[in-house]
């Protein structure tokens, strides 16, 4: 006679923040393009300038709002790992779980290639290193480290990877420029992928997604997986959650900005004090989610961006292949969009901006309506 089993115990409820803020995140890397060329082109004075700046990158030091967009995703990437990890290692045990990490890690590395082109021109032209391989590597660093390290044992880590990542751009002498220069092409990072990173380069003989800066990306995510874990307690109320998120991410920005005097904010290279201050954004931006969403129920008003967030990757995919700005100017562009600029210098740009981030939000919409959820 077979003793009847115990039921599993519940899961706990999904949070709609992590939807929520993966898909506002996925609304600015489809549209903070175009809406940055038509904040630059409409006619608003002052404030149509700082957004048109904000959603520029940087040529190389400092920080803007475009730049927290990309470590903002991977923040939320590492923000999942506690709760798909455990389910995975509750459902088939650790030799299971590394098995879902290694396949996820190849199909996101193998989408990041064909993202980039893959094999449709020369060998040369393939992109070994790009933002879906910077995810797929920060996703694997980050889920094994997790998978055998205690939770100070991670904190542990990641200060360990930033502190020494900054002595080796700080004291390696790199040729012909020496030790301690930060400027491009100049330091240690642009170097090691300048020599030993094949293939195409994004940024002539270097690349932002390259060889050496993916440990402090890997730290990124750590912070993600550090911020899942706080949210996830049971022995902490929400609002305390939210609060101490809150001042956690303020701190880290404020040591980011702090040590930024020394190691610069660099996001090409993904200096640790970048590391930090957008660390520091992500966790305030997740209390900020977190408090709407989960704590005061207010998800109604966020419901695009949940389409968006829960299937984050096909979007984005899709993007690559639909072109959602070329759609938009057939809907909206032409003669259209030239009577709206001689209306109002830039408008049928900012249309036609808007109008592509609609689209992409249609889509999500869509595939949410229908339960499609294409998961890696």
């Amino acid at each position: 006679m077979s003793t009847p089993q115990a039921p599993a115990p519940a899961a706990p409820p999904r949070l709609v923040s992590l939807d929520a803020l993966r898909g506002f995140d996925m609304m600015w890397i489809m549209g903070a393009d175009a809406l940055g060329s038509a904040f630059s082109h409409l006619k608003g004075g002052a404030l149509s300038r700082l957004a048109a700046t904000q959603l520029d990158h940087v040529a190389w030091s400092g920080i803007r709002f475009y730049d927290t967009i990309f470590p903002l995703f991977v923040f939320m990437v590492g923000v999942a790992i506690p709760f798909s990890l455990d389910k995975a290692v509750a459902g088939h045990g650790r030799n299971g779980a590394l098995l879902r990490i290694a396949r996820r890690t190849v199909l996101l590395y193998l989408l990041g290639l064909f993202y980039y082109g893959g094999f449709a021109t020369s060998l040369d032209q393939v992109r070994l290193l790009g933002v879906l391989q910077r995810i797929a590597l920060c996703y694997c660093g980050a889920s094994l480290l997790y998978l055998w390290l205690r939770p100070r044992a991670l904190v542990a880590a990641a200060a360990t990877v930033l502190v020494g990542y900054w002595l080796l751009l700080r004291y390696v002498p790199v040729p012909g420029f020496g030790a301690g220069d930060f400027s491009e092409g100049h330091n240690l990072t642009n170097w090691i992928d300048a020599h030993y990173l094949p293939l195409r380069k994004w940024d002539g003989d270097h690349d932002p997604e390259g060889i050496l800066s993916t440990l402090p990306a890997v730290v990124t995510c750590l912070l993600g997986v550090l911020s899942g874990l706080w949210v996830r307690r049971n022995d902490r109320s929400p609002s305390e959650k939210a609060r101490n998120l809150a001042l956690a991410g303020a701190l880290l920005m404020a040591l980011g900005f702090a040590w930024g005097t020394e190691f610069p904010i660099i996001k090409k290279i993904w200096s640790s004090s970048f590391v930090l201050v957008a660390g520091g954004w992500s966790m305030l931006l997740l209390s900020a989610f977190y408090t709407f969403a989960d704590i005061w129920g207010r998800t109604r008003y966020l419901q695009p961006f949940v389409w968006l967030g829960s299937n984050a990757i096909t979007v984005y995919i899709a993007s690559n292949i639909l072109d959602f700005g070329a759609l938009s100017a057939r809907l909206a562009g032409g003669d259209v969009a030239a009577a709206l600029n001689r209306a109002w210098a830039g408008s049928g740009d900012m249309v036609l901006a808007l109008v592509s981030i609609a689209l992409c939000m249609l889509l999500a919409g869509f595939l949410y309506r229908r339960r499609i959820f294409v998961r890696v």
